[in-house]
């Protein structure tokens, strides 16, 4: 049997997410397993309003004006200004990921923004 949690409790934590991202968190956009940052975008301070219903949605627009690389988005992960993991393995794509992007193919100096970032709690 599963472990389940109550949604007061899930939003506790997803909110502890928040906290540990910190005033300068930045979410990295790469390529599979990381193995290359496709582009840097600087998070909102506080990155996410609190969290309902289990989910965590992060302030939007952000952008990356100049991506870093070129290649296909496939993963993310979030760090703090210090360059501190706080989530990783986070998915990307163009519907319902993680980090939804209007196109997973990044050119380098192209401009990058995310349509909708979410984590939900299992």
């Amino acid at each position: 049997m599963s472990v389940v949690y109550p949604d007061a409790l899930k939003n506790t934590r997803l909110d502890a997410v928040t906290t540990a991202i910190g005033a300068t968190g930045k979410l990295e956009i790469g390529t599979a397993a990381m193995a290359a940052i496709l582009a840097t975008i600087p998070l909102a301070n506080p990155a996410a309003p609190g969290a309902a219903s289990g989910v965590l949605t992060f302030t939007m627009p952000q952008s990356d004006t100049s991506a870093d690389n070129t290649g296909t988005a496939a993963a993310a992960r979030i760090r703090t200004g210090a360059d501190a993991d706080v989530v990783t393995g986070l998915t990307v794509g163009t519907g319902a990921e993680n980090i939804v992007l209007n196109s997973t193919s990044i050119t380098a100096t192209q401009t990058v923004t995310i349509s909708s970032a979410t984590i939900t709690h299992g």
